[in-house]
């Protein structure tokens, strides 16, 4: 009977560290994701503003995929489209794009 719980007790363990393992794991991978995708449509809205398409310090999506500097841009992590309300902002000479 001892042997079962201490084997039990062990598997649970093994379980539970393989667990928060792998969460933090995927939780790490989906923030570099985002974070990738997030540099690209602000890379986009740079380039737009240089080429002086874009007057705004604030660039909607819709903006930049009627300029073609973007097509239709998918959220990698939920695997839906961005809102073309979504936009990039200038502020302080830092881009920052809110979706």
């Amino acid at each position: 009977m001892n042997k079962w719980i201490i084997s039990a007790t062990i598997i649970i363990i093994f379980g539970l560290i393989i667990g928060v393992t792998s969460f933090k794991v995927v939780s790490n991978h989906n923030d570099k994701l985002l974070l990738v995708k997030e540099k690209y449509i602000i890379e986009a809205a740079k380039k737009c503003k240089i080429e002086k398409k874009c007057n705004n310090d604030t660039i909607t999506l819709k903006e930049l995929y009627d300029l073609k500097y973007l097509e239709k841009e998918v959220n990698p992590v939920t695997k839906e489209y961005y809102s073309e309300d979504a936009y990039v902002t200038l502020n302080n000479n830092e881009y920052k794009f809110i979706n």
